[in-house]
């Protein structure tokens, strides 16, 4: 590789006088160079006319390649040092609901491996106290959370607003009503999420407000495996509606009703973390590119 610099060197001063001044050699051992490297290629390279030096058609070939090599290690250095950057972000630990981690995070941490590759990411989940409990105790660097936290010495930065969709199976006797409104669900057999979960226990508030009390067949934790049994046991369901992609409304075969009441009723999906931790460059640009990408 020195070699093939020198040589490049000498070709673009077309002089060995000038070459040596930039490269810091003396002319001797420049054109000791020059010969080793016609010796190891088994070529001449160059052939003098009068003060000038002139690229034989070996020696042309022998430059076009040392510009190759000189790209090759521009862009090898550029790697090693976006490496070395991505390196340092080092690791950065998550805590969020089974929900979130299933429906937001997904493309959010799509999105931010997108410019740190290289970062290492660990997730915990927990319903939403338990996940502000992580965050207090320092068991993770950043908590998402379906609420809005006050909680001192933490830093809530809300992501987006979010309410309730009433999800049908095709074929749903209630799809074929003009309209809906929160006390259709009264007696309505449905698949909630479990108790003590934020969506639930917002949930629950919505339906002692209205005085309706859904027949709940069942209680489950997995925001995707409510979807397929919303499916296969054509019953109902409310679920948040930045859950609800076109794909998955779509490949299970579902309908979307919103409900005035429920539209009323919105819930923020914010970032959680300690003062302390968003010195941390991992957590700042975690929650720098988290926020961006919301806002976009």
């Amino acid at each position: 590789m020195e070699l093939f610099d020198v040589f490049a060197v000498v070709v673009e001063q077309a002089s060995l006088n000038k070459a040596s001044q930039v490269l810091n050699l003396s002319q001797p051992a420049l054109s000791r160079k020059i010969m080793k490297l016609e010796e190891e290629l088994g070529v001449e390279l160059f052939v003098r006319k009068g003060k000038r030096l002139a690229l034989t058609k070996a020696g042309q070939l022998c430059y076009e390649h040392a510009l190759e090599l000189r790209h090759l290690d521009r862009k090898f250095k550029m790697a090693l040092v976006a490496y070395k950057a991505a390196g340092k972000i080092g690791s950065i630990r998550l805590g969020a609901s089974l929900t979130t981690l299933q429906a937001t995070l997904p493309d959010l941490i799509t999105f931010y491996l997108g410019e740190f590759p290289l970062t290492e990411i660990k997730l915990l989940t927990g319903k939403t106290h338990e996940v502000v409990t992580m965050v207090k105790e320092n068991k993770v660097d950043v908590g998402v959370v379906a609420s809005t936290i006050k909680v001192s010495g933490l830093r809530c930065e809300p992501l987006f607003d979010d309410h309730l969709c009433l999800v049908l199976p095709l074929g749903h006797p209630c799809i074929d009503r003009a309209a809906l409104d929160v006390k259709d669900l009264h007696e309505l057999p449905m698949i909630l999420f479990s108790k003590g979960t934020w969506y639930r226990v917002l949930m629950d508030e919505l339906f002692q407000r209205y005085a309706v009390a859904p027949e709940v067949q069942m209680e489950i934790d997995s925001f995707e495996a409510i979807i397929r049994l919303v499916s296969t046991c054509k019953t109902a369901t409310l679920l948040p509606k930045s859950y609800l992609r076109d794909d998955l409304i779509r490949n299970n075969e579902l309908v979307l009703r919103n409900l005035p009441e429920l539209e009323q009723t919105t819930r923020t999906t914010s970032l959680l973390f300690a003062e302390d931790a968003a010195r941390e460059p991992a957590v700042r640009q975690f929650v720098d590119k988290s926020l961006a990408y919301f806002n976009k």
